[in-house]
């Protein structure tokens, strides 16, 4: 059964996590929710959903500003070219829409299925992190390493990534 924003929230209480959430028009890009975050405090992401030529999928959470090229990121991570997922592969693997990738969404995922990688400047720089609660009409506030813990807890294995060093060539 596929989590709701609801019960993903309920699961964080349950696991003990401090985390706040603050409802807002659908958000579709970075710019977008730049522009509708009010006062959110701390590191803000932005998420990538890839495919491997093999493997399983991989979850790009990355620093909002950050600049990537992605198959310097496939590279980086031992999978070579990666592209991004469908939609229909998005859906069937985190349980969410385009516009609303989430590490939240690993609660729909298998274990080994969706490797997630995260943005280390991000995961250490900030006290508070966010992302969507499975939809893009929110936005849940935690602490880095509460999130770590509760993506470890359902049997993900997230791995830090110092990705400075992948930014595209300037053109």
């Amino acid at each position: 059964m596929i989590a709701t924003a609801e019960s993903l929230l309920a699961q964080l209480a349950a696991f003990g996590v401090e985390a706040r959430t603050t409802r807002h028009p659908a958000v579709f890009t970075v710019a977008e929710s730049q522009s509708l975050r009010g006062q959110l405090p701390g590191g803000h992401a932005k998420n990538l959903f890839l495919k491997p030529k093999a493997g399983p999928f991989l979850l790009a959470v990355l620093e909002e500003d950050r600049q990537v090229s992605v198959n310097a990121l496939g590279r980086a991570v031992g999978l070579g070219r990666v592209s991004f997922g469908s939609a229909e592969e998005l859906r069937a693997q985190l349980g969410v829409e385009p516009g609303s990738v989430t590490p939240f969404g690993l609660v729909n995922a298998a274990p080994g299925a969706v490797r997630v990688v995260f943005d280390r400047q991000l995961m250490e720089t900030f006290e508070w992190v966010n992302f969507h609660p499975l939809t893009n009409t929110a936005t849940t506030t935690l602490r880095p390493a509460d999130l770590l813990r509760f993506l470890a807890s359902l049997g993900h294995q997230p791995e830090l990534l110092d990705l400075a060093s992948l930014a595209p060539p300037a053109s």
